[in-house]
């Protein structure tokens, strides 16, 4: 119940019509030539505290603990990215979406995170951590492994 509880804040928070404006995110991959990555896109708040998930790249669920950040977040469950998944994304390609985020993610201690995982190679758990800041929209991120960079823009 709890989980089902701070879910639906994440999504209230997400997605309150009068109260969100539509951000997208963009992540580009370098080119580390290996097959695609699967990505976890999610956030915590200003404790550090899983909030919920935004976004998930790759559509086997068998390789979601290689995201472990995530996994370990979550329990590995796959209702929290219910609806919300899509292909991998190949080395030197781009992942771009556009949601309704609140406003109250932002300059409020949240932050967004990405675990990136690429088979046979090793597993990047928070490969990207940005605070959800007004002054950092359409900053690019470096990431550590197999993202090139991370913006977001409003």
């Amino acid at each position: 119940m709890k989980t089902l509880l701070a879910m639906l804040a994440l999504t209230t928070a997400l997605s309150a019509p009068a109260l969100a404006a539509p951000v997208t995110l963009t992540t580009n991959l370098s080119n580390y030539g290996g097959d695609g990555a699967y990505l976890a896109l999610y956030v915590t708040d200003a404790k550090g505290a899983y909030k919920g998930s935004l976004w998930m790249a790759g559509g086997k669920a068998k390789y979601y603990k290689h995201l472990s950040d995530w996994h370990r977040a979550t329990g590995g469950n796959t209702a929290e990215i219910s609806g919300i998944t899509g292909a991998s994304v190949g080395a030197g390609r781009q992942l771009k979406i556009t949601l309704d985020l609140s406003d109250a993610l932002f300059d409020a201690g949240y932050e967004l995170h990405i675990d990136a995982a690429v088979e046979d190679f090793r597993d990047s758990p928070s490969e990207v951590v940005v605070p959800l800041t007004r002054a950092g929209a359409n900053k690019p991120v470096a990431g550590r492994h197999y993202i090139r960079d991370f913006t977001y823009g409003m």
